[in-house]
């Protein structure tokens, strides 16, 4: 009955971390794809000079189509769905931007 009890135990245990390490996995993962977003977002920087409003350069250059070429559909789309999100959660008015 010993055996057997301990044997529950080691396979409780090693259920658990198992567990642990499909978290752990999941949580790399997911800091990976962050980082990835955001280091994809600051390669932008260089599209910078061509939308800051009073831009004398309006077409931007290979660099800044490469760099936004390189950021991944959803990266932008999520980026944008949260900076939209911004001025409520800072209790601002909302954004409306003329065409």
């Amino acid at each position: 009955m010993a055996v057997v009890k301990s044997l529950v135990c080691h396979s409780s245990q090693a259920a658990v971390l198992l567990l642990l390490l499909v978290v752990a996995s999941v949580q790399t993962r997911t800091s990976k794809a962050q980082l990835s977003c955001t280091n994809q977002l600051i390669n932008l920087n260089v599209c910078a000079p061509f939308m800051v409003p009073g831009a004398t350069e309006t077409q931007p250059n290979s660099l800044c189509c490469g760099a936004l070429q390189a950021v991944q559909h959803d990266c932008l789309c999520s980026t944008l769905r949260i900076a939209s999100q911004l001025p409520s959660q800072c209790n601002l008015p909302p954004l409306y931007c003329a065409t």
